[in-house]
């Protein structure tokens, strides 16, 4: 017994035993009724004929794909008018009709003018039935439709009956499974490409040579599952954008392209891509696409679907023999991807074949392919092994990563060491510089007066006096040098002051009366502690010159700021000199070598030295 049928019999036991008032009597009418059996009236090229009829009606079969038109008659008869409301329950019709009952005109599914556009054999179809449309005795169901080539048009068997056992349970499970499971199985193939394309994207390794490489089992899953949801898409598009001829090309192209991609993927994942005697699989899978293209297009273009059917049968073997092949590969290097791989394909190409014997060569009509369902095992494959891959990429790139950081961190530690060695020897040096500074210092400024005196000493023609000062030039060289050490940068009011507790002793003994105008400045940017020692130099040079040759009685310092410009000046009362011919060139090259402006004025009464720094 049909399961329809036996869907039948439980639904009226149970209104039976369900105590509906009447079940004897008018409820007993009210049980669903299946129409089997009517009159139809075809034309086909031009020729009309009109017969019996037993349904389903398998449009290709009974007329090898020829287009045309066909109208069936389904009576039926009620004892009494029903109570409840009716619908009409049909699991497929197409591919545009209309739906009459009684003369009456009920739903209306596309343009039965026009050929080649809409397909509504795609979903289940309920029309509700009027009251007032059905009457006791005899009723007629009229339902006339246009076929297309390779269309899977047709008329299944149709159930009328009451609208709520006829639409909730047989409508809503049929609709549920075609169309709802549909729009699922898009959405699933959908994510599962995007995220095989978003890894093929994102991870890109480097060969042998540096160059970029990206792994093609990515790109091939996600190529087939969004082949895969277009094709799965066109059985909810009653409408599809093109007319039935481009775009029946392109469903057969999206169905051989899911089924080239994955033999691709197969392909990737057996590892055949780096067997060189494994490439020509590559040009017959390629082949199953241009020949599927090519056979559908000589079938729309005859009206022959036998075109496609026949190569469909090709592609069966082709794909059987790739998937035997690898399941036998799988089995001498048995691992989890590829035994989960294994299954999918063959399961899929087992539910593919009963398609085709079913749909293709069958008279059956309004069966379900399997094939479209089969396939979630395939994506689930994909999915889990695209998965798996990135996550061992991940963990492999993990332990690069904590590899290359435990690396970083030894070359941090190796550079730290290094530059704790150099900061060392940079400090060794400094120190190195200046015990030289002071050796030479010493040597330039403290020698070169000591060795003056011994010189005045061995002519005997030098009195004691100028022995003396040379003798006290030295010390307080000698002193000033020991100050330098420890003076601030840039701190030229410190420097003066220094200065003025070393010489104003010997100032006072030389009689000559010390003056102090120093006014707090600012520290001098860029004289750092050479620039220091060079100005103490300079300053120490103005004095002895003055102590030695001026013949002063006054000795004055001024210091203070003029806008932001600090100056200096060193001034005497002294017998003057020419300071244009007579300039010490020692003060020139110090106050050249710090960046000071230097300024000498002299007439008899007043010497002046100043310094300015900006």
């Amino acid at each position: 017994m049909r399961p329809s049928r036996v869907l039948l019999l439980v639904l009226w036991l149970a209104m039976l035993f369900a105590g509906i008032p009447g079940v004897c009597g008018a409820a007993a009418y009210e049980a669903p009724i299946e129409l089997r059996q009517g009159t139809v009236t075809t034309s086909v090229d031009g020729t009309t004929r009109t017969g019996p009829v037993e349904l389903p009606y398998h449009w290709d079969r009974r007329h090898q794909g020829r287009p045309g038109l066909a109208s069936f008659d389904l009576p039926f008869r009620l004892e009494a008018v029903p109570e409840t409301p009716w619908g009409i329950f049909i699991p497929r019709v197409g591919n545009v009709f209309e739906v009459q009952l009684n003369d009456a005109l009920l739903q209306v599914y596309g343009d039965l003018s026009r050929g080649n556009d809409a397909d509504y054999a795609k979903a289940p179809i309920y029309v509700p039935v009027p009251g007032r449309l059905l009457r006791t005795g005899d009723n007629l169901l009229q339902i006339r439709l246009r076929a297309d080539t390779a269309r899977r048009a047709g008329l299944s068997r149709v159930v009328i009956g009451p609208a709520t056992p006829v639409r909730n349970e047989l409508f809503e499970s049929a609709y549920a499974w075609r169309f709802t499971g549909s729009v699922l199985l898009m959405a699933f193939s959908l994510i599962v490409g995007g995220i095989a394309l978003a890894l093929w994207l994102t991870q890109v390794d480097a060969d042998a040579r540096g160059a970029q490489r990206r792994d093609g089992i990515y790109f091939w899953a996600a190529l087939a599952e969004f082949c895969w949801a277009l094709r799965v898409a066109d059985g909810v598009i009653a409408e599809p954008p093109l007319s039935w001829g481009p775009w029946g090309v392109l469903m057969a192209a999206c169905y051989a392209g899911w089924a080239a991609s994955s033999m691709m993927f197969v392909y990737h994942l057996a590892g055949w891509a780096r067997e060189r005697r494994g490439r020509w699989v590559r040009w017959p899978i390629a082949g199953v696409v241009a020949g599927t293209v090519l056979s559908i297009a000589l079938s729309l273009q005859r009206d022959e679907p036998m075109w496609l059917t026949g190569w469909l049968a090709v592609e069966i073997v082709f794909v059987l023999a790739f998937a035997g092949a690898f399941a036998v590969a799988t089995l001498r290097k048995p691992n989890a991807e590829k035994l989960l791989v294994a299954g999918a394909a063959l399961v899929t190409v087992a539910f593919g074949t009963r398609d085709w014997l079913v749909i293709r060569l069958g008279d059956a009509y309004g069966e379900t392919t399997w094939v479209r369902y089969s396939s979630v095992f395939f994506g689930v494959a994909l999915l889990l092994i695209v998965l798996r891959r990135f996550r061992a990429a991940s963990v492999q790139a993990r332990g690069s990563v904590a590899a290359l950081a435990e690396r970083v961190a030894q070359r941090e530690r190796e550079l730290a060491a290094t530059y704790a060695e150099l900061e060392a020897a940079a400090r060794d040096q400094a120190r190195t510089h200046e015990r030289e500074r002071i050796l030479r210092e010493m040597h330039d400024g403290v020698g070169s007066h000591i060795s003056s005196a011994i010189r005045q000493l061995q002519s005997g023609q030098s009195s004691s006096g100028d022995l003396l000062r040379t003798l006290r030039d030295s010390l307080d060289q000698l002193k000033l040098s020991i100050d330098s050490i420890h003076l601030p940068p840039g701190d030229v009011g410190a420097l003066l002051a220094a200065a003025r507790y070393r010489l104003e002793p010997r100032l006072a003994a030389a009689g000559i009366e010390f003056e102090w105008a120093v006014d707090e400045v600012e520290p001098v940017e860029g004289l750092d502690a050479l620039g220091m020692r060079q100005l103490q130099f300079l300053l120490f040079e103005a004095i002895s010159n003055v102590l030695q040759h001026a013949q002063a009685t006054v000795l004055r310092f001024e210091a203070g700021m003029q806008g932001k410009t600090v100056q200096l000046r060193v001034i005497d009362n002294g017998k003057g000199f020419d300071a244009v011919k007579h300039l010490p060139r020692s003060l020139a090259e110090r106050s050249g070598a710090i960046g000071a402006r230097l300024a000498v004025e002299s007439r008899p009464g007043r010497t002046v030295v100043q310094l300015e720094f900006d």
